[in-house]
């Protein structure tokens, strides 16, 4: 493991933030290992040289316990914003899980965002976590198809791998569910592959699927997707050239319809699907705890 200075790792949400109502940003590691060919995350803007090499912030548990103590505010702490928390070093150096035991010992929440199987490991100081705070797995899935995971998100773990890891979950009483996010145009976009993935996610036991019917490219991500079009779907980068240029935002031309079967599926086997039904949901019972608590 190489490791990189660093002078903070918790840093505070600017505003009113309402991605799955989190408090902190936390990322420990630098680069990601997953190789998933549309990661916004390798754009040129975030400066990440080397952007498959995992590297590790130095002194990282020193540096979050220190931080958490100075803070007077408690909240949830997400993490797996710019790199997975649970990339295949995380198995032996087991800083997610250090920097997890620091949050419960201080009283934080924390949010998870992951593609990788391995977060299963630390069900026992989840479950501890969420005695006192906020606690939610959000685990992302594209494809209900293992075969095509492995092309689109060749290191992570297979599509069934994680839904196996948010039925162990939700087994163990961790609020988890699913990130389905991005849905890639022309690959992704189908009927079929959505409502797959409801089911599986439904079967897994998740209490969410949170969608986006679209991805984003930008200069450094762009040509590395285009690229991998180029080796597995020959002749798609043409239509994504003809179609998007060089715009930011690439939405499936199919979005609304998507949405809708989404949107009604999902409403159908019982899947909260809204931001602020999600937030409301896995944050409620602190909330009731917390006005209890004024009296």
């Amino acid at each position: 493991m190489e490791y990189v200075p660093a002078k903070s790792i918790v840093t505070r949400v600017a505003g009113d933030y309402g991605w799955f109502g989190v408090d902190y940003n936390m990322n420990i590691y630098r680069g990601c290992s997953h190789g998933c060919i549309y990661c916004d995350s390798r754009s040129l803007c975030y400066q990440i040289e080397d952007f498959d090499r995992v590297r590790a912030k130095q002194d990282a548990l020193r540096i979050i316990g220190d931080e958490l103590a100075k803070k007077r505010i408690k909240g949830v702490i997400a993490t797996g914003a710019m790199s997975d928390p649970y990339n295949p070093q995380e198995a032996k150096h087991k800083l997610t899980r250090g920097a997890l035991e620091l949050l419960n010992a201080h009283r934080f929440g924390v949010a998870i965002a992951t593609k990788s199987r391995l977060v299963s490991r630390d069900i026992d100081i989840l479950k501890d976590m969420q005695a006192h705070s906020p606690v939610i797995i959000k685990m992302t899935v594209t494809t209900h198809d293992d075969s095509l995971s492995q092309i689109i998100e060749p290191c992570a773990s297979l599509s069934s791998e994680r839904f196996t890891a948010i039925k162990a979950l939700n087994d163990n009483g961790i609020y988890a569910g699913v990130l389905m996010m991005p849905i890639l145009p022309f690959i992704e976009d189908t009927e079929e592959n959505i409502i797959n993935i409801v089911h599986k996610a439904k079967d897994s036991g998740a209490k969410f699927i949170y969608p986006a019917m679209s991805m984003t490219l930008r200069a450094g991500n762009r040509e590395y997707y285009y690229e991998n079009l180029d080796r597995h779907f020959p002749g798609m980068k043409e239509r994504y050239v003809k179609k998007y240029g060089e715009r930011y935002s690439c939405p499936s031309s199919k979005a609304k319809k998507l949405w809708g079967i989404f949107a009604d599926e999902c409403q159908r086997v019982g899947l909260l699907y809204k931001m602020k039904d999600i937030i409301a949901d896995y944050k409620r019972k602190y909330a009731d705890a917390e006005q209890l608590s004024l009296f």
